[in-house]
């Protein structure tokens, strides 16, 4: 059986190039450049006629390039009759908008989906969705693999007894409460209110945390309110410790400051979406890679084996 051909948009380099080191590949040529009016401008640089290509490419900060940037990179392996074209996203942006929480707004979720399967994508593979449900805006194979491996091996080589894990929110209750049952820890929840977007109010903590080590376990870090108003909390019904972990280092705006003056002791992300310079220099954070596990879904897709392990 050939080999897949994998490929990667300018969003996260770093990474494609470790998932080719897992893999023992090269990683495709390709020139991915903009015009000097900001036009995006696409080469693929070898054959992949009859070839299963492989497109790595995270819808991160600059979103919008890195989406048109895989959008054009997905028709330009159509045309170029590749066999089959899967979109890796180890970060889906705009997953956050998954439904209509007002009147006269779009489901972008939805619509980003859509895009992708027009362009020519006809598998995507992505990593801890905001929305599980998201899978259903596809029609087409969606496989939304989960950081948790790789995050609770951390945990349990890190960590010692008298853990809490704590949900940051309501919603991430399911998720928190998977973690805690494998890590045989206790489980709270920090209710907050929203007063607007990416301000986050922090209102009181549901379960015991006195006196325990606290991890709060979110899939993505935005401005990180949410986040630093939930440890403030922890913090203040007795907490011995607080520490936290996400798949998606999205930090944007005053993230990384806020993380600063925060009492987290740690913030531990994964590499779906590279850190910038200043996030880089915070001594709090520190990263993970999914690329053995994002590789380990490649080739067992090439192969057509079942990736179900791969959830456990």
């Amino acid at each position: 059986m050939a080999s897949p051909s994998i490929f990667c948009g300018n969003s996260n380099p770093v990474l494609a190039q470790k998932i080719c080191s897992y893999l023992d590949l090269d990683l495709g040529g390709a020139k991915v450049k903009t015009f000097s009016d900001g036009e995006i401008q696409i080469e693929i640089d070898e054959n992949v006629r009859s070839k299963d290509v492989f497109l790595i490419q995270s819808t991160c900060a600059p979103v919008n390039d890195n989406l048109v940037e895989l959008l054009l990179m997905i028709d330009a392996f159509k045309r170029s009759s590749a066999s089959r074209i899967t979109a890796v996203l180890p970060y889906f942006g705009y997953a956050r908008q998954d439904k209509k929480v007002a009147p006269r707004v779009p489901i972008s979720a939805k619509l980003v989906a859509d895009l992708l399967e027009k362009a020519g994508a006809n598998r995507v593979i992505t990593m801890d969705l905001h929305a599980g449900q998201i899978q259903g805006f596809f029609n087409l194979p969606v496989d939304n693999l989960y950081a948790a491996p790789v995050i609770i091996d951390y945990i349990r080589e890190n960590f010692n007894n008298d853990l809490v894990i704590v949900s940051p929110d309501a919603g991430g209750v399911e998720r928190a409460r998977a973690f805690a049952k494998r890590l045989d820890a206790d489980l709270a929840i920090v209710d907050k209110r929203r007063d607007a977007p990416n301000q986050a109010k922090a209102m009181a903590v549901i379960g015991d945390v006195k006196g325990k080590e606290a991890i709060i376990l979110d899939d993505m870090a935005d401005t990180a309110g949410t986040l630093t108003e939930a440890a403030s909390a922890i913090m203040d019904n007795g907490a011995k410790a607080v520490n936290a972990c996400c798949t998606h280092p999205v930090l944007s705006g005053p993230a990384v400051d806020r993380i600063k003056e925060s009492p987290l002791s740690s913030f531990v992300v994964t590499d779906t979406i590279p850190l910038s310079p200043n996030a880089s220099a915070c001594d709090k954070i520190k990263v993970l890679s999914i690329a053995d596990l994002v590789g380990e879904a490649i080739i067992r897709s090439h192969k057509g084996d079942s990736v179900h392990s791969l959830f456990v």
